[in-house]
């Protein structure tokens, strides 16, 4: 976003003075949550805010990375008529509030004591210039693997905790006639597997490092970078030739029926097992990615807030970021989607033991160092350099560039974008 959306102050004033077709009273909130568990999880939030007197204008934008509906909401601020909320997340926040679009929403905060109900990781990526500009729905664990424990015992597999048992076990199950890994062949599915990657080869020193602002580029020079590649590119021979284009919901319903053995992807693909009417340790096993069991690669989808002139505009925004923060909301909204609550204190008692394993790896990984933030997921870098990393990642998986080559182009790019 920093390079390629240079919205001027004009624009930015401008939007302040410019109607929407929203009614007085009413939010019109940009999303990408379009799946079965995602929309049902949108719909609770409607629901809150209809029962608070709040009218809801939707603002769908489909793809499940967000890029669609990110090029939509630029198109629309630029225009002066930007939605009342979107769905933004980390840096991209801190630079929407540079360009001074977003709302201050501390009064908010402060009457619902946001600063001890969040966790500082968290409350920390919804601030610009230390107040508030948006609301926190939930915590994503990313690097989970999903496997169909029924295809692992057909295939006299077992599932894998390491990358180099993954390519023993992977074999296993292509020789059963299964497909080993369901994967959709979209930039953000590759930039999430290529994640996972760099978390259990490199570990989280190297990750934060390399990975995240501000990037080391001594760090992403070293050995461990081509030796991610060499492993990220060993896992092409495990996914089918129907996977350019294919959205992850459908790659998670090959692992549903049976097709396919395993799904690197996060939390939210468990949404699609709920709305299944699977269970999980029978129907589905959720487990870290190979080589991540003491990581917490974590994603926040939140709502920022775009400064409004209409009061009754904003009374509506400030009352949905207090719902937002609601314990009922933040349990419902949670179990729908798969990921677990923004704000501590909420009970445990309704979620399931892939919930309590993400919630008990959030709180070690915060301990031990190694809770880091999703650069596939807009958590750790500038738009510019996640571009940078999409662009490499998915060159790479998608050709027959060796791992050195592959480590090369994803230097240049990223030295070219910081």
């Amino acid at each position: 976003m920093k390079n390629t959306m240079k919205i001027s102050t004009l624009a930015a004033t401008a939007l302040l003075a410019t109607t929407t077709s929203v009614s007085a009273g009413d939010v019109e909130v940009l999303h990408w949550w379009t799946s079965g568990g995602e929309a049902a999880s949108v719909n609770y939030l409607k629901d809150k805010l209809s029962d608070a007197g709040v009218g809801w204008t939707d603002f769908a934008v489909a793809g499940g990375g967000g890029e669609n509906a990110m090029t939509v909401l630029k198109s629309r601020a630029i225009s002066g008529n930007p939605p009342t909320a979107a769905q933004i997340k980390g840096p991209s926040i801190q630079e929407w509030g540079d360009l001074g679009f977003l709302a201050d929403i501390d009064g908010v905060a402060k009457a619902n004591d946001w600063d001890n109900l969040l966790p500082a990781v968290v409350s920390d990526v919804m601030k610009h210039d230390g107040k508030y500009v948006a609301a926190p729905v939930n915590v994503h664990r990313v690097n989970w693997m999903w496997s169909n424990p029924e295809v692992f015992r057909y295939a006299g597999a077992t599932i894998p905790t390491t990358w180099d048992d993954f390519m023993v076990q992977a074999a296993k199950l292509e020789k059963a006639g299964f497909i080993a890994l369901a994967h959709g062949g979209q930039a953000w599915q590759d930039a999430t597997l290529f994640e996972a990657v760099v978390l259990g080869v490199g570990g989280a020193d190297y990750y934060n490092s390399a990975f995240v602002s501000p990037v080391d580029l001594d760090v992403l020079k070293s050995d461990t970078t081509v030796e991610v590649f060499e492993t990220f590119g060993n896992l092409r021979q495990f996914i089918d030739a129907n996977s350019p284009g294919r959205d992850w919901n459908v790659a998670t319903s090959m692992v549903m029926e049976g097709k396919a053995g395993m799904q690197i992807m996060g939390d939210w693909a468990k949404g699609e097992f709920k709305v299944a009417g699977m269970n999980v340790g029978t129907d589905y096993v959720c487990t870290a990615a190979p080589g991540t069991s003491g990581g917490h690669t974590f994603n926040i989808d939140s709502f920022a807030f775009f400064a409004q002139s209409d009061a009754a505009r904003t009374a509506a925004q400030n009352t949905m970021a207090a719902e937002i923060l609601g314990t009922d909301f933040q349990t419902v909204f949670n179990l729908n989607k798969g990921s677990i609550p923004a704000r501590l204190g909420v009970s445990r008692a309704e979620f399931d033991s892939c919930a309590h394993d993400s919630m008990d790896a959030f709180i070690a990984a915060s301990a031990s160092g190694s809770l880091v933030p999703s650069f596939a997921h807009g958590m750790a870098v500038s738009s510019a350099v996640s571009g940078a990393i999409y662009d490499s990642a998915t060159n790479f998986f998608n050709s027959d560039q060796s791992a050195q080559e592959g480590a090369d182009q994803l230097v240049a790019a990223v030295a070219a974008a910081m």
